[in-house]
């Protein structure tokens, strides 16, 4: 962390505390002290608390849409739903064991009842993102014969809501991880044996 530009130092410094103690439980100085600086210093790069927290919500949702892939290219589909259920697998991979993004998922957890903005992130990764991003695959999937025809958004909803949920138990409880993967698993091959389209 220390050859970071003192502005990433920064966010990476109240990504660890926030997620630790919440925002209101983390002061400027503390973020500063982490981020191995003196308080009044930290001003030089951001005007308080509130701009560090906007700041490092963006740097979250880059990596979180760059490592998970949310913007999905037209006309990439899987070729089987073999390759749909080992693609979503890693996804599910990165989503419980990247540091920045289970942290964040924790910061949201805790604090999408104080912030608007955080109640939107908390919405938009956990269903609307995902609903979307298998919607648009599924509708393509079903163009080529490869699903059942039926709404793309609903399967979508169906696909990856008992996932966020059990994410949301793996995250409450990490010891459970091997029970979680299993039941996504049993989930996705469910979900395979019902929609899809069979010669």
């Amino acid at each position: 962390m220390k050859d970071m530009p003192t502005k990433e130092r920064i966010l990476y410094a109240a990504l660890n505390l926030f997620a630790e103690k919440g925002y209101d439980g983390v002061g400027v100085d503390l973020i500063a002290e982490n981020a191995g600086l003196k308080g009044p210093s930290l001003y030089r790069h951001y005007k308080g608390k509130e701009d560090i927290f906007n700041s490092l919500i963006d740097l979250v949702a880059s990596h979180y849409e760059e490592g998970f892939g949310l913007k999905n290219k037209p006309g990439e589909f899987p070729e089987s739903m073999n390759e749909l259920i080992e693609n979503a697998m890693g996804k599910i991979q990165f989503t419980m064991h990247d540091d920045i993004v289970r942290k964040t998922r924790r910061i949201l957890a805790m604090e999408q009842f104080r912030s608007k903005r955080m109640a939107e992130l908390a919405t938009s990764y956990h269903v609307e993102n995902l609903q979307r991003m298998y919607a648009g695959i599924f509708a393509g999937l079903m163009e080529r014969g490869m699903l059942k025809r039926d709404d793309p958004e609903l399967l979508a909803l169906e696909f990856v809501s008992p996932v966020s949920l059990l994410i949301h138990m793996y995250d409450r409880q990490p010891e459970r991880e091997e029970e979680v993967l299993n039941k996504i698993g049993k989930h996705f091959e469910h979900f395979a044996k019902v929609y899809a389209e069979i010669g």
